[in-house]
């Protein structure tokens, strides 16, 4: 009787055999990861201080080898040494209060600005109504505000504060207006196939798509709340960086009213840097040149 036997195949085989089973399947590539966006280096930032730092210089020699007037362009080194005369003295009186104002009244006019810009944006018969009149008081100048504020609301805070907060309404309410009229309709005809109510599309499409128009009618508004500002203070004001500026124009003092603009020039950047690192955090998001550059 013959008898067969079956030996199990060698384990070298049997793992071959897999090996090749397992080559042949195929094997899905990573999915890439995303470029982390960089960093604005120190290097990259000091940019920024070149020029003026070639202009306070180009300045300096100017007036020290005698081919500009002293008295009316004063060297930056009797600039610095006016702003720490003034900061002995009451200097930081004079930049809270603009300060103060500045906030308060872009405060006003940008809340403002966003419920009329979202208004106007979302409602067409508001838009008929109301935007050809908001257009036409916006190519007012501020100096023509002025006479009309001081007459309504006298020589107190209340001009100053209302002259700022028209100076930052327009800029505001432009940046609304137009990131709201153009998102695009799609992402909108979506949230309404979701059944978002009125308030969730706004809250959830039109606000994140209208951000970034926002956000530069801000910066706008902002900028020109200190224009307006210096505007107020140059009129009817005791103390101010406006009035730093009205007092060393009497005294004859340039090196005074550079002091100011200089301040003003600093602070408009600081606040202007404030706005910008906040639209960087509001506006994380979005993947645009910047980022990629």
């Amino acid at each position: 009787m013959n008898m067969t036997t079956h030996r199990a195949p060698h384990p070298a085989v049997h793992s071959s055999v897999q090996l090749v089973g397992r080559a042949e399947l195929p094997v899905p590539a990573p999915a890439p990861t995303p470029p982390v966006p960089p960093r604005a280096t120190p290097r990259r930032a000091g940019w920024g201080l070149l020029v003026p730092a070639l202009v306070l210089l180009a300045v300096e020699g100017a007036v020290r080898a005698g081919a500009v007037p002293a008295h009316l362009l004063p060297p930056p080194s009797a600039i610095a040494a006016t702003v720490g005369e003034l900061a002995r003295a009451d200097l930081a009186w004079h930049v809270a209060a603009s300060a103060v104002r500045v906030a308060t009244g872009f405060a006003a006019g940008a809340l403002l600005g966003v419920l009329a810009g979202a208004w106007v944006g979302l409602d067409r018969r508001a838009a008929a109504l109301l935007d050809p009149t908001f257009q036409a008081l916006r190519a007012v100048p501020s100096l023509a505000w002025v006479p009309l504020l001081l007459l309504w609301l006298g020589i107190d805070e209340a001009p100053k504060l209302t002259l700022i907060a028209i100076g930052a309404f327009f800029p505001v309410y432009m940046g609304a207006v137009s990131g709201i009229r153009g998102v695009d309709r799609k992402l909108v005809e979506v949230g309404r196939l979701y059944g978002l109510p009125p308030v969730a599309l706004a809250r959830r499409v039109l606000l994140p798509a209208a951000l970034p128009a926002l956000t530069t009618g801000l910066r706008n508004g902002l900028s020109l709340a200190w224009m307006f500002m210096v505007a107020a203070e140059l009129i009817a004001a005791s103390r101010g960086l406006g009035y730093l500026l009205s007092d060393g124009r009497e005294t004859g003092r340039a090196d005074i009213v550079l002091a100011a603009i200089v301040l003003l020039a600093l602070l408009g950047k600081a606040s202007d840097s404030a706005m910008v690192a906040l639209e960087r955090r509001v506006l994380a998001w979005r993947d645009d040149l910047e980022r990629s550059a």
